[in-house]
């Protein structure tokens, strides 16, 4: 399932993550990768995030998916702009049971605010890395990261499809919203899998379909494809998994999207009309929290 058609041009702001037909997995991360340096210059200008991987034009503009993902107590003393640029939809440092002493892995970092709280989880004694294909994301991690002073974080430049780690070489993986954005999932997984250690976790939030949608509604979510068009059903995510050797696999769900969220997505984000499409679009997508073990 390919997606992101109408980023190709950078400069276009009016849709959020277009849909596209067929695209090659290249291409998909080359535009993906434009859209998340655009998203992280408008942030650190004032704007807030949206629409995973855009960002609204002013600072009330955040929407269903982005806002209320962390508590207040957990952010405390985190530079301000590691939050702000965060596209995610979810909080996947909560729920993957992170202990002192572990090596945890952030698939798609960008500006490192899942790092800096697994960082606190894992202490002194553990490592924090982050995995960013996005320059202008890292330059942002790194400035968080000596801002927040931590010591026991590392942010590497790749893609999820490849990751610059050896076989078994950390405890935990987790993402927020970006497996979903990849054109070859098959490979993130059996990546992560790879660089997880024997007995290792696999935690990760993301966006999951409930039900498979309409192809005329698929192609037509200028507001919704950056984190749609690519999601996977939720039975798929788990076959995929499982395919890759996982086990113990779990879907959770964590926020489902009525058509009131979506249509409040147009309005404060692109100004799209989808009144035909929320019908079939209420309910359909959520945001889960995915979790499995390696053997």
């Amino acid at each position: 399932m390919s997606k992101l058609s109408t980023l190709k041009d950078p400069e276009n702001q009016s849709s959020c993550c277009g849909g596209g037909e067929n695209e090659p997995a290249q291409d998909i991360r080359e535009v993906v990768k434009q859209r998340y340096g655009q998203a992280v210059k408008a942030v650190v200008a004032g704007a807030k995030p949206s629409c995973c991987g855009s960002a609204a034009t002013g600072m009330g503009g955040t929407d269903p998916i982005t806002r209320d993902l962390y508590a207040a107590d957990q952010t405390s003393g985190l530079p301000e702009e590691a939050l702000a640029a965060s596209f995610g939809c979810g909080n996947p440092t909560a729920l993957a049971e992170l202990r002192p002493g572990e090596i945890v892995l952030d698939l798609g970092s960008g500006g490192g605010i899942d790092v800096l709280l697994s960082a606190k989880r894992v202490g002194p004694t553990g490592k924090a890395y982050g995995l960013d294909m996005t320059d202008e994301m890292l330059a942002l991690a790194e400035k968080n990261k000596a801002k927040a002073g931590a010591t026991n974080v590392e942010f590497l430049r790749g893609t999820i499809e490849e990751i610059p780690l050896p076989d078994s070489a950390v405890d935990v993986i987790i993402s927020n919203c970006v497996i979903n954005l990849s054109g070859d999932k098959d490979k993130v997984l059996r990546e992560a899998f790879r660089v997880l250690k024997p007995g290792g976790r696999f935690a990760v939030s993301d966006i999951v379909l409930r039900r498979p949608l309409p192809e005329d509604v698929r192609t037509s979510l200028n507001l919704w494809t950056g984190c749609v068009a690519g999601a996977l059903v939720e039975s798929d995510y788990v076959g995929k998994l499982r395919a890759a050797g996982f086990g113990d696999v779990t879907v959770e769900s964590t926020r489902i999207y009525g058509k009131d969220d979506v249509a409040e997505m147009a309005s404060s984000c692109c100004g799209g009309d989808l009144t035909p499409t929320l019908a079939a679009l209420d309910g359909a997508v959520m945001s889960a929290f995915i979790r499995a073990r390696k053997p």
